[in-house]
């Protein structure tokens, strides 16, 4: 069978890397670049790059391949879709290319900071009254669908000492990060799980010690759970793991509801601790990890109908979560649970700043009570967040994620004005742990102006710059575009994600105009754009039908301008349903520190005081005082200090289902799709696949009260020939009245043909010095898909080992990324030897070409155990003897 559709699944950002050829030869071999054969792509790294969260994406010029799935030792990536010109092939994450070095433009000027807000009275950051004490547990693995190897159950616990009665339960987890490292040579780091004799896995959980101890000083309970096993094997699941996640952390609340009943062992780190609160818990998720807490936050008020390894009761309450540079690739928050959401502003990982989507995406949702912060935190990075992530603190290799080895940045390179160190960074992330967990568990509201855009500061972020927006709580919808919204003058309603320039935003790299992967249109994605040519040219908007603001203190906008602009001053005014206008004052807007490299367009809060006894408004008037210059308005909303009951409304659940058919051997066939809803009420979600040819296509749908599913007919035609499995995905997004577990489902066309026999025979196993060592691969028949093997040296089972100076040094760098000095076995390095039997191919030749010397070695031998990449189970192993030279 052939595949035509590309698998959905997000994997990790490879990291900058020089210029590669954008048309290698089909059936290449594992050297840096390209190589293309049929409709399987691969991208090879000249070195192993670091584990990021941001997925990598192959695009042909402007269209969305999808995204590639990365190899174990982290260096080759690969995709199986259909591709008409290969000389257009690009590699993305999060908006940028990986597979070119773009020189940067020049800068629009100097980043200058944003002035110190005031202080708020308030410094959650302060250490509590209590003592700490520290301990770890380890319970027995859980098996979670579609994870071959089981997943760990271990946490890190900092608990308060001498605390009175129950305590409210603080959850970390952490993001997707490499899973295992060599002691012994820093190169070596791999992602497999469990990790290999002789690697160590990295103890990603115990990143977030000093805010647990903070948290724990002040009198809550703390946990931060290993995530190793999800982060390994999520590349295989069409949700990048987030469902993984939210299993693994339901099953860690589910025994700590048994630990504070007084059921089970309870390991020593927790009694050690007073019991938990387990109606007062908080979630708090770095990178895929906030995407993995928000869906255990979904899965725990609205429990998904299919099996994801956990069917427990829900026996706690999850009050509120944070999430730390979070990925969100279903763009699925959970609208009646407050958050909190850290924009590092120089974030080179998740660098599109997507986790905005966890604020604007719940608009409209439900109704709305739940609080949603965002927090622009100037100067950050995705990784110092996490010491274990942080060079210098990590035990394990670490990085600065912000693009090494590129120029220079004027904003995000260490040692500039703007740049945080770690710990300052640190800090600051440990303080707004607290600020939410303060409003969060213990309804503190004097924390709530540090997080809802009231523009003032925690001493204790220092020197932080920390920009705060929220949408929710005491606010009532003005402005919030839709279809019906008009605008006029300098105003006009425009397509967040759309290219095009008659009615897109403009193009501008934008937190608010991240797009949902894969979709060609999303119409209810919108916002008005401004833009004037003098002073006084009003921009004018007019809601579908006037709004009553009855209640609210002021007007809340959200107003973005470009990064690095000198302040615009803008005078506000509404308009009543009678057609009154009141003036409300002015606000004043300064563009954040950008770069090109960063997504510094983001929407700052500002406010205007509402006149008492104002009725039902239908405009809403922006009038610049600037003699140029454009921005742009997010949303408005008549506001109110503090926060509402929220009382969530148990929303309707949508799940995009994967439906499993066999191939079959001829003809072609089609099968439905289901999108599976809950509910009685009208829900309404947008649903994008791809029809025949590949043509992508969108489609909103209505569900009336009674009806439980739509339907996405799929076509696929089936052969004789080996194949891999192939999902045909059908992806779906949450409009009104609904909240999505599952985003990406789809069909899912099993392969029903035998696979063909592999031989492997010497061709030259016994050479001389400078002689190349050659074996062959050869299938009973040709296949649809490729056979790819990955191979790494073993030492010998008796007699010397090659060295590093007995093989050719380009073949060695090329595959291994070290140079040849100082000698040393092979089996010492991080040498990872990729072949391939291309599809439609049955054979293939690989080697080891070897160097010829003066010194008097004797026989050596080398030892490559290769394992089934794809199909797996198809290890072998080959031994080749190298003699001296005549």
């Amino acid at each position: 069978m052939r595949r035509t559709v590309a698998l959905l699944v997000p994997v990790l950002l490879a990291g900058v890397l020089p210029a590669l050829p954008a048309s290698a030869a089909p059936g290449t071999p594992s050297t840096p670049g390209w190589s293309v054969s049929g409709d399987v792509i691969r991208w090879t790294t000249p070195t192993a790059m670091p584990v990021r969260e941001a997925g990598v994406e192959f695009w042909e010029g402007d269209r969305f391949l999808g995204h590639a799935r990365e190899s174990a030792n982290l260096r080759t990536y690969t995709l199986q879709a259909e591709l008409k010109d290969p000389a257009a092939l690009q590699v993305r994450s999060a908006g940028k290319r990986l597979d070119v070095f773009e020189p940067p433009v020049a800068s629009l000027s100097a980043p200058q900071l944003p002035a110190v807000q005031p202080d708020g009275g308030v410094d959650p950051g302060k250490p509590g009254q209590y003592a700490t004490t520290t301990g770890e547990y380890a319970l027995d693995s859980v098996k979670l669908p579609g994870y071959a190897a089981p997943i760990e159950m271990e946490g890190v616990v900092v608990a308060p000492k001498g605390a009175p009665g129950k305590r409210p339960l603080v959850l970390f987890l952490h993001g997707r990060h490499f899973t295992c490292y060599s002691k012994t040579n820093p190169n070596n780091i791999t992602l497999n799980w469990p990790c290999p004799s002789g690697m160590t896995a990295v103890p990603s959980h115990k990143g977030y010690l000093k805010a647990q101890e903070l948290l724990a000083s002040q009198g809550y309970l703390t946990v931060s759970i290993s995530a190793n096993g999800v982060n390994a094997q999520d590349a295989g699941t069409p949700d990048a793991g987030a469902q993984g996640r939210s299993s693994l952390v339901r099953h860690h609340l589910a025994k700590w509801a048994d630990w504070a009943a007084g059921r089970g062992s309870v390991p020593a780190a927790v009694k050690s601790g007073p019991a938990a609160d387990l109606s007062k818990v908080m979630l708090m998720g770095h990178s895929r990890g906030g995407e993995g807490v928000n869906r255990a936050a979904t899965d725990s008020l609205t429990p998904p109908a299919v099996d994801t390894g956990f069917s427990g009761p829900v026996r706690w309450n999850i009050r509120g979560t944070v999430l730390v540079g979070p990925t969100i690739f279903g763009h699925n928050p959970a609208p009646d649970v407050p958050s909190v959401t850290f924009l590092p502003g120089c974030d080179g990982d998740v660098s599109d700043l997507q986790g905005q989507m966890f604020v604007d995406q719940t608009r409209g949702l439900s109704r709305g009570e739940a609080f949603h912060s965002a927090l622009y935190m100037v100067g950050m990075n995705h990784n110092y967040f996490n010491s274990e992530w942080t060079p210098g603190q990590a035990e394990a290799p670490a990085f600065d994620d912000f693009w090494p080895g590129e120029q220079p940045d004027p904003l995000c390179t260490p040692g500039t004005p703007t740049r945080l160190t770690a710990d300052q960074q640190q800090a600051a992330g440990a303080t707004y742990y607290a600020a939410a967990a303060r409003l969060f568990l213990g309804r503190d509201e004097s924390v709530l102006p540090l997080l809802d855009g009231s523009g003032v500061r925690a001493p204790s972020a220092d020197p932080a710059r920390v920009l705060a927006h929220g949408v929710g709580a005491d606010r009532k919808s003005f402005v919030v575009p839709d279809g019906a919204t008009g605008a006029s003058g300098s105003a006009r309603v425009c397509q967040e994600t759309s290219r095009d320039a008659a009615v897109g935003c403009g193009g501008a790299r934008s937190p608010h105009f991240v797009g949902f992967r894969g979709a060609v249109s999303q119409p209810e994605r919108l916002a008005v754009a401004l833009k004037w040519t003098s002073a006084g040219q009003a921009g004018v908007v007019t809601p579908a039908a006037p709004v009553s603001l009855a209640g609210s203190r002021e007007l809340a906008l959200r107003l973005a301008v470009p990064p690095n602009a000198a302040a615009s001053k803008f005078g506000v005014a509404v308009t009543d349903h009678s057609g009154r206008k009141h003036s409300l004052g002015s606000v004043s807007v300064a563009g954040l520190p950008g770069s090109d490299r960063t997504t510094s367009l983001w929407a700052q809060e500002v406010r205007v005081p509402l006149p008492h006894g104002l009725g039902k408004v239908a405009s809403l008037e922006l009038v610049p005082e600037s003699a140029s210059g454009e921005a742009w308005l997010i949303d408005a909303h008549g506001w109110d200090k503090g926060l509402v009951p929220v009382v969530p409304t148990r929303l309707a659940r949508v799940d995009s289902v994967i439906t499993e058919v066999p191939e079959g051997d001829s003809g072609t066939q089609t099968r439905n799709v289901v999108i599976t809803a809950t509910g009685n009420g009208t829900r309404v979600f947008r649903l994008f696949y791809n029809e025949p040819g590949n043509k992508p296509v969108t489609k909103l749908v209505t569900l009336k009260p009674g009806e439980r599913q739509a339907e996405v007919p799929v076509t696929w035609t089936g052969n004789t020939r080996w194949g891999g499995d192939v999902l045909n995905p059908v992806q779906v997004q949450a409009i009104s009245n609904a909240v999505v577990g599952s985003a990406t489902g789809g069909l899912l066309v099993r392969n029903d043909d035998p696979m063909p026999k592999l031989t492997v025979t010497p061709v030259a196993d016994s050479v001389a010095e400078g002689g190349t060592l050659r074996w062959k691969l050869t299938l009973s028949e040709p296949a649809d898909a490729a056979f790819t093997f990955y191979g790494t040296p073993a030492a010998p089972a008796s007699g010397a080992e090659l060295s590093t100076t007995d093989v050719d040094p380009a073949w060695l760098r090329s595959n291994s990324g070290e140079e040849p000095l100082p000698s040393r076995p092979l089996s010492t390095t991080g040498l990872g030897l990729y072949v391939y039997i291309d599809a439609g191919a049955t054979s293939f030749e690989f080697g080891v070409p070897t160097v010829a010397d003066a010194e008097t070695e004797g026989e050596e031998q080398v030892r490559l155990k290769f394992e089934g990449f794809n199909p797996t189970g198809t290890d072998f192993e080959v031994v080749g003897k190298v003699t001296e030279a005549v």
